[in-house]
């Protein structure tokens, strides 16, 4: 109590500190992810998805971000166990913020997509096991959090699988898949807005004062989605057949309508991301700011401050615009190849389970679910359409993350620990 009476400022700031550059490695390493679909399919230009990305992380930090935040926050210690000496926790979630900050430098340096969300869990269960006590973790909640990581990228993987299926059979393998692009992306279109927009409603806006009945979101949400679709028409109105471009490659003038869609759901695939893995860079930052203001008492609840939220928002767009090109090129072009029609399928089925995962509350893992459904999108096309290297390095980065993680915050939480007291 002492320590946090006497050192409570600086610990302040420093976590201020540390968890800007904890959603700046969020921004270099994970917003590319999200981001390297569009860029990888050319619906977007580099510029343009750090354009839509800033905007669109933000409003789903700030909208949809507090349910996750919550879990990073309190579900996967035990407060309670803390009571006595309330510092313990302090030091180890700054420590869990500088590891997994660290690691996603490193990550991002090679190029790896790894997951930020295992980063901040393997950090936090790494201190909390060895610096406290391993009654200290809850380990169920561990247990689910783990499950999701298998769970969410074979779901999204299968969502994609069959949404390209569907792409295939309604457009790609008809008579005139020019026309029946035009005909039945506006449904697409309509589908992102309106999932999108329900998972937000339903579950994201309690913090900001918003209650609406499930009936009532499903009204508004099929407001959006239909707004959604007429913008989307509108924008694809000027999409003439080109008889010339398609003598190279068949599908050149679908692939523009396509590259429509895309746009749609990058926007998606920001909010979703921005309302996921905020909570990596905020939530131990939120702990620490609560113990602290509460005089050394760890409360079971606590509000969350908007200014934290603004914070993990800031620096994630800072990540991004300075470091985020590394990652996606990995994501958008060296996993296996994705023009619109395929890159559309494997960012909105990443979306959907980002999103309501974020609702639930679960810290999945983004860049699992993406990579998962770019991979049910390979699939589709067979085996052969996949470069297994690539997927093979990706793969062993994800099992190396969350030892790292641990490893790095355990001797940070010892450095802390040793230099406060």
């Amino acid at each position: 109590m002492e320590i946090i009476a006497q050192y409570g400022t600086i610990m302040v700031v420093m976590a201020c500190i540390f968890g800007f550059f904890m959603a700046w490695g969020v921004g270099a390493n994970d917003v590319a992810n999200a981001m390297g679909t569009s860029v990888g399919s050319r619906a977007l230009t580099l510029k343009q998805a750090i354009l839509i990305a800033i905007l669109f992380e933000f409003a789903g930090a700030y909208l949809a971000g507090g349910a996750v935040t919550d879990t990073i926050r309190k579900g996967i210690i035990e407060p309670s166990m803390l009571s006595a000496n309330p510092e313990l926790l302090v030091f180890g979630m700054m420590a869990s913020l500088l590891a997994a900050g660290i690691w996603l430098l490193i990550a991002t340096h090679f190029g790896w997509p790894v997951s930020t969300t295992h980063s901040i869990v393997g950090a936090i269960v790494g201190f909390a096991a060895v610096g406290i006590s391993m009654e200290a973790v809850h380990w169920n909640k561990v247990g689910n959090i783990v499950a999701s990581w298998v769970v969410s990228p074979v779901t999204a993987g299968v969502i994609a699988f069959f949404l390209f299926r569907s792409v295939q059979k309604l457009i790609l393998d008809t008579e005139n898949p020019f026309a029946n692009a035009k005909r039945y992306v506006p449904m697409y279109i309509f589908l992102v807005g309106f999932i999108i927009a329900m998972v937000t409603f339903t579950k994201g806006l309690k913090h900001v004062g918003l209650h609406l009945s499930w009936g009532e979101s499903a009204a508004v949400s099929v407001l959006i989605g239909l707004v959604t679709m007429g913008i989307g028409i509108f924008m694809q109105r000027g999409i003439k057949l080109d008889p010339e471009a398609n003598r190279d490659f068949h599908f050149t003038s679908v692939e523009k309508v396509f590259g429509v869609l895309m746009m749609f759901t990058a926007c998606a695939m920001a909010f979703a991301h921005g309302s996921n893995d905020v909570a990596n860079a905020v939530g131990p930052l939120a702990a620490i700011v609560g113990i602290v203001n509460a005089g050394g008492e760890v409360a079971q609840k606590a509000a969350m401050p908007a200014w934290i939220l603004l914070l993990g928002g800031a620096g994630i767009v800072a990540g991004l615009v300075m470091y985020g090109h590394k990652v996606i090129a990995t994501v958008g072009q060296n996993i296996t190849e994705l023009p619109p029609s395929r890159g559309f399928a494997a960012t909105l089925a990443a979306a959907s389970t980002v999103v309501v995962a974020s609702g639930t509350g679960l810290p999945i893992s983004t860049t699992h679910t993406l990579v998962g459904a770019v991979l049910g999108v390979g699939l589709a096309r067979g085996m052969a359409a996949l470069n297994l290297r690539v997927v093979g390095t990706i793969f062993v980065s994800w099992i190396v993350t969350l030892p790292a993680g641990a490893i790095l915050s355990i001797m940070f939480f010892f450095m802390l620990k040793g230099m406060f007291s």
